[in-house]
C-alpha cells in the first residue's frame, strides 16, 4: 500500500496551489511522517515561482516504518531540514556531512513533488532526527534550516565562551543565533540598521545592539573586537564598516542566500592583514541533533508567528515574509 498526501506548491505566477503527492510503500530504511508544522523560510520565496512543493523546516510524527529502519519507531517526533539523501560514498558523505555530497539530494533540486507545505513525507531515517521531549515541534520546525545555518558555524567552527560573536541582522536567523551564542557563554553584539528591534535583542541575550544606518564608524559602539561576524542579513554589509571591529584572525559566515549572481567581494588589503576567513554554513548529520538537544537543554526558542496549514495561512505568512513583517519566524500548524 501506497501514500497519497496533500502537498502545497508554488506556481510560475507566484500562487500557491493544493495538490496531492503519491508514495509507493514505504521501503527499506523509510518512514512515512505525519507533516505536523513547517517552518517558512526566506528560501521558500526563492523558490515560489518554479513550481515545486513548497517547505524544508518540516516536523512531524513518524506514522509508519520500513524493514531496515533501526532506530525511529512509530510515534516519535521528528524534524528534518532540506537535505533528502546523498551518494554515501564520496569524501564528504563518509565523513558526515551530505550537504557537500558530490551528487547532492535536496530542497529545490531533486524530489520537487514532497516539501514540508503538506500533510505528510516520506524520508529516510538517517535524515530525520528525532525532537527531544522538551521541545515543543511548532518550535523545532524553524530549527531545521534557520536554526541549523546559524548554529552549525558556533558549533564546528572553534567558537568559544570567551569569544565575541558579532550577528548581522535581526531577523529570522538572528535572532536564533542570538540566542544560541549566548546560551555558549558568548558576549553577543548584534547590528542592525535601525534601532526598532534592541529591545527584542537585549531581551534574548545580546549584550551590545549597534545601529549602522548612516554611520562611516562602529570602533566607539562596540565593546571588544568581533571573533566570529555571522551575517544573516539578504544583503551584504559594508565591510570598510566592519572590518576595523573584527579581530585578527577572525571568521565571517555569510548565513543567507543573495540575489542570484550577487558577488561576495571583501576587502583585499584588510582581509589580508587581518588573518581573516570566510567559512560557509554546512552542518554534519550529528550536528542537526546535537543542535536539537542544545535547543531543549538552553530554552533557545524561536519567536513565532503561527498560521494553519492551508493555502490562506500559506499565503499569510508569505505576504508578511515578502514585506519583512514576520517577527520573527513563520511556522505552519496543522492542527
Amino acid at each position: 500500500m501506497g501514500y497519497k498526501f496533500t502537498v502545497w506548491r508554488g506556481q510560475k505566477d507566484g500562487r500557491v496551489t493544493e495538490d496531492t503527492t503519491e508514495r509507493p510503500a514505504h521501503t527499506g530504511d523509510q518512514v512515512y511522517i505525519n507533516v505536523t508544522h513547517s517552518g517558512v523560510s526566506g528560501t521558500d520565496l526563492h523558490f515560489l515561482s518554479s513550481g515545486i512543493a513548497l517547505g524544508h523546516e518540516g516536523a512531524g510524527v513518524v506514522e509508519a516504518i520500513g524493514p531496515e529502519v533501526k532506530a525511529l519507531k512509530v510515534g516519535d517526533r521528528v524534524g528534518w531540514g532540506y537535505a533528502f539523501d546523498s551518494c554515501a560514498t564520496c569524501d564528504k558523505c563518509l565523513d558526515g556531512y551530505p550537504i557537500l555530497c558530490d551528487k547532492p539530494i535536496y530542497y529545490g533540486i531533486t524530489n520537487q513533488d514532497s516539501g514540508s507545505f503538506a500533510t505528510g513525507a516520506v524520508r529516510k531515517e538517517s535524515f530525520v532526527f528525532r525532537i527531544p521531549d522538551g521541545l515543543p515541534s511548532e518550535q523545532a520546525a524553524p530549527l531545521m534550516c534557520g536554526g541549523i545555518s546559524v548554529f552549525a558555524p558556533l558549533m564546528l567552527c572553534g567558537v568559544k565562551p570567551s569569544n565575541t560573536v558579532g550577528v548581522v541582522g535581526m531577523g529570522g536567523l538572528g535572532h536564533l543565533a542570538v540566542q544560541f551564542a549566548r546560551a555558549m557563554g558568548c558576549e553577543v553584539v548584534v547590528f542592525s540598521q535601525t534601532d526598532s528591534k534592541r529591545e527584542d535583542a537585549l531581551k534574548l541575550g545580546a549584550s551590545c545592539f549597534v545601529t549602522t544606518k548612516g554611520k562611516t564608524d562602529l570602533t566607539a559602539d562596540v565593546p571588544s573586537k568581533i571573533h566570529h561576524l555571522l551575517v544573516t542579513t539578504n544583503q551584504l554589509p559594508d565591510w570598510d564598516l566592519f572590518f576595523p571591529v573584527l579581530a585578527k584572525g577572525s571568521s565571517i559566515y555569510p548565513l543567507t542566500a543573495t540575489e542570484p549572481g550577487a558577488q561576495f567581494a571583501l576587502p583585499h588589503p584588510q582581509f589580508l592583514g587581518n588573518g581573516t576567513k570566510v567559512q560557509s554554513s554546512m552542518p554534519s548529520k550529528k550536528t542537526f541533533s546535537d543542535m536539537l538537544r542544545f535547543a531543549a537543554r538552553n530554552n533557545v526558542r524561536a519567536v513565532i508567528e503561527c498560521e494553519p496549514m492551508s493555502i490562506e495561512g500559506i499565503n499569510r505568512v508569505l505576504d508578511r515574509l515578502k514585506d519583512a513583517k514576520v517577527r520573527y519566524r513563520g511556522v505552519l500548524c496543522k492542527h
